[in-house]
């Protein structure tokens, strides 16, 4: 299969040559070992650990393992030999030089966490999600966004011109919503998307929830995925998730966390500001992959999800993880926010950069209209010059100025290159 390049290609290069180790995170599937070995393979040897298995007493005697395999390494699936990790800060303490390690897992929790304290300072974190569009279809035209941002905290009439110069491609948002972002099943016949995705839950289940969680039922823990999968795009209640499922709160919320430590789950906190007394303050979640939602939702075709009433809200999901995605290019990435009134006025998504903050609306409908834009024009009234350019994300294939400050462009926009 024709590999197709990685948004942080460069990123990792320019870490590797400045830090001793650079950790790769991310969900499973999401290409980091093709990553990796694509970019370090021929100067680096690679190690693949098992869960079960001591295959190169990496955990009878680790120190004895780095001594006969000395660096550069790739260390893949880390998170199973935990006792590995003071051998490589022993290890990366005497050589002190950068390139040493190279190391994946898709768990935040345990090791991963450890592993990033261990070596602080000595280690850069990436994380790799499952391709944006322009990663899938291999055209870097599609990452606009960050070059909007970049521009927007700058001029605000440079920003307007990377917008106005975006053309929709005309893609189908239903078939990109339900196929989803995994590198794997991109090249899959859509019969054999139900069966991929079985395989990914199971091993999921099997793996990943079994070693973070005392989880008796697996059945209802994939219930709770379920669950999820149902109220992404929606401001988080654990209360409401426990009683949905017959667990209590607390479980609900340990549960919540076992899934973003797995990167199979997203919150998008609260936009904060002292002067309003009557912002929400619950986080947005979202389930990380809408193809995975969709299969978790029973939904069987893009036909299907098209007149299915959680579109609207898998859209957004969608939208969301793509300009999270697109950001990854930037040395400092935005940090985004969620904004709602109890009132009811509400933006879906605020990137907030440089001291601005820019409100992101979202609809699937493939036309727009200004009054589309009130959310955005409410938030740049209210905070004055801290508020940038608003944007609504829209299900056409044109952009258009909605007013002075907000520009309306296409959820598959792309700049010519």
């Amino acid at each position: 299969m024709k590999y197709l390049n990685r948004t942080i290609e460069a990123k990792i290069e320019r870490y590797f040559g400045s830090f001793p180790c650079v950790l790769v995170t991310g969900a499973r599937q999401t290409g980091k070992s093709t990553l990796v070995e694509h970019v370090f393979g021929g100067r680096a040897k690679s190690f693949i650990f098992d869960p079960v298995q001591d295959l190169y007493g990496e955990r009878s005697d680790p120190d004895l393992f780095l001594r006969n395999n000395p660096p550069p390494l790739i260390l893949d699936e880390i998170q199973y030999v935990p006792e590995l990790v003071p051998a490589i800060k022993r290890c990366v303490d005497r050589l002190r030089h950068p390139g040493c390690f190279v190391i994946t897992g898709s768990q935040q929790w345990q090791v991963m966490r450890r592993l990033s304290e261990s070596l602080a300072g000595r280690v850069a974190v990436l994380e790799l999600p499952g391709f944006s569009l322009g990663e899938g279809l291999g055209d870097p035209g599609h990452n606009w966004f960050a070059e909007w941002l970049t521009q927007a905290v700058k001029d605000h009439h440079r920003a307007d011109e990377v917008v106005m110069k975006c053309q929709g491609a005309r893609l189908s948002p239903a078939e990109l919503v339900w196929r989803g972002s995994y590198p794997g099943i991109q090249p899959l016949a859509a019969d054999l998307l139900s069966g991929w995705m079985r395989g990914y839950i199971t091993t999921y289940l099997q793996r990943d929830v079994r070693l973070l969680l005392d989880v008796r039922d697996e059945a209802q823990f994939g219930v709770f995925l379920g669950l999820c999968a149902a109220l992404t795009a929606r401001e988080c209640n654990w209360s409401q998730m426990g009683r949905d499922v017959s667990v209590s709160t607390p479980t609900a919320r340990k549960w919540t966390d076992a899934l973003k430590g797995t990167f199979q789950w997203a919150e998008i906190p609260a936009f904060g500001n002292n002067q309003v007394k009557r912002l929400s303050q619950k986080p947005k979640g979202y389930l990380t992959d809408t193809g995975l939602a969709c299969y978790l939702m029973r939904i069987s075709s893009p036909e299907a999800l098209q007149g299915h009433p959680s579109f609207g809200a898998l859209f957004e999901t969608w939208v969301v993880m793509e300009l999270i995605k697109q950001t990854q290019v930037l040395d400092t990435a935005p940090v985004f926010h969620h904004y709602r009134l109890h009132s009811g006025s509400e933006v879906d998504l605020v990137a907030e950069l440089d001291g601005r903050a820019f409100p992101i609306e979202i609809k699937a409908s493939s036309r727009v209209r200004a009054h589309d834009a009130n959310g955005i024009v409410e938030f740049q009234k209210r905070f004055g010059n801290m508020a940038g350019d608003g944007l609504v994300v829209y299900g056409g294939d044109q952009a258009m100025r909605l007013g002075e400050r907000c520009t309306a462009i296409p959820f598959d926009a792309r700049l010519p290159l």
